[in-house]
């Protein structure tokens, strides 16, 4: 089954796109290629860089986003930026990488994969012996692929391990985007909607349209039309009827971080989904990948909430929807507690919290 474009590529100066490593590859400078979601589903776009401050803006404009995506784009992205570095010492190519990854790392505070992509790079690229400059950009780029590379392999895992909870003729539930546009490749939450369709299962989805952004109306629905997925947009505040009326077998939503204790923030309105599977019994599942879990918190109340500009209530997509003069509350995500939520989809396998140390489980 074919999936719409990928959102997150290399893409060398020849113009070859590439998902891995190669000693060619490695070898010349290029671009982290992202489709701009902001222009879909009008248009397809895609927005090839090499400089910072367009990489920090994509991200914080939410060109790329998606806890996955994001931090295969921080990662490739910091490869492109240091590709153009000029001849430095190794220490002093250190300090700036360091100095830049610090800037791109704050550019949205919830989504641990951005942190956690930017940190790991960097620390392969100081492990990997390279004794100037030339040698630490391909150690890099060799770092920022592995990334992209592990993201694809995830996501197929956790299409794996939750394919089972899937049976023929089964109706969905989800909100905001956690497919093939959040991360490398099939996604977290549709990935076992995408295999159950490979594997001949009939599976229809019910997708919030997830105000004020409309993720889930503009790329979630556009993602699973493109692949032949029967999918149905519904208002947020529609999802209890549904609900009540029997219409949905199970809900999965995919993570921005989850903490120790299964806590877990993804957009906003997850919550209250979860609130409502719960009331009408309904299973409420995540997917996510390791890389999402924060261990280092014990529960959600550590997690950082993003507040984004109100505009995108009141003056949501060009037009006026609130009268002037009024005050605006707009976080980007909500914490859903551990008790709430039926288990985690990982490439793991489906697991339960108390998730254990670092290490352990994860």
């Amino acid at each position: 089954m074919a999936i719409v474009q990928q959102s997150v590529r290399w893409i060398r100066r020849d113009g070859r796109i590439v998902d891995g490593a190669s000693p060619e590859t490695l070898t010349q400078p290029g671009r982290v290629r992202v489709l701009d979601q902001t222009r879909l589903p009008g248009e397809v776009v895609f927005l090839e860089i090499d400089e910072l401050e367009p990489l920090i803006d994509a991200i914080r404009r939410l060109a790329v986003r998606g806890a996955p995506a994001i931090g295969c784009a921080a990662a490739l992205g910091l490869a492109a930026v240091a590709g153009k570095y000029p001849p430095l010492s190794l220490a002093d190519f250190r300090k700036r990488l360091e100095a830049d990854g610090a800037l791109l790392a704050a550019a949205r505070p919830t989504a641990v994969n951005l942190s956690w992509a930017v940190n790991r790079v960097i620390r392969e690229m100081n492990a990997s012996g390279a004794r100037n400059d030339v040698e630490a950009k391909r150690a890099l780029l060799l770092a920022a692929l592995t990334v992209l590379a592990e993201d694809i392999r995830l996501c197929r895992a956790i299409g794996e391990n939750g394919l089972p909870l899937l049976r023929d003729g089964m109706t969905v539930l989800t909100h905001c985007n956690a497919g093939a546009l959040a991360t490398a490749d099939y996604g977290t939450a549709l990935a076992p909607i995408y295999l159950a369709r490979e594997a001949g299962r009939r599976i229809r989805v019910y997708a919030d349209e997830t105000r004020p952004l409309l993720q889930g109306a503009r790329l979630t629905a556009w993602e699973l039309q493109q692949a032949g997925v029967d999918v149905c947009v519904i208002c947020d505040n529609m999802a209890g009827l549904v609900m009540k009326e029997k219409r949905i077998d199970l809900v999965i939503v995919g993570a921005d971080r989850i903490a120790a204790n299964g806590d877990t923030a993804n957009k906003i309105g997850t919550y209250s989904v979860a609130v409502l599977a719960a009331y009408h019994q309904i299973p409420f599942y995540v997917a996510a990948p390791y890389s999402t879990f924060d261990l280092s918190l014990p529960d959600g109340k550590g997690i950082p909430i993003e507040e984004r500009d109100g505009t995108e209530i009141g003056n949501g997509f060009g037009r006026r929807t609130a009268p002037d003069g009024v005050s605006f509350y707009n976080p980007a995500f909500d914490v859903t507690p551990r008790e709430l939520i039926t288990g985690y989809i990982t490439e793991r396998g489906i697991l339960t919290p108390p998730f254990g140390a670092a290490g352990e489980v994860l």
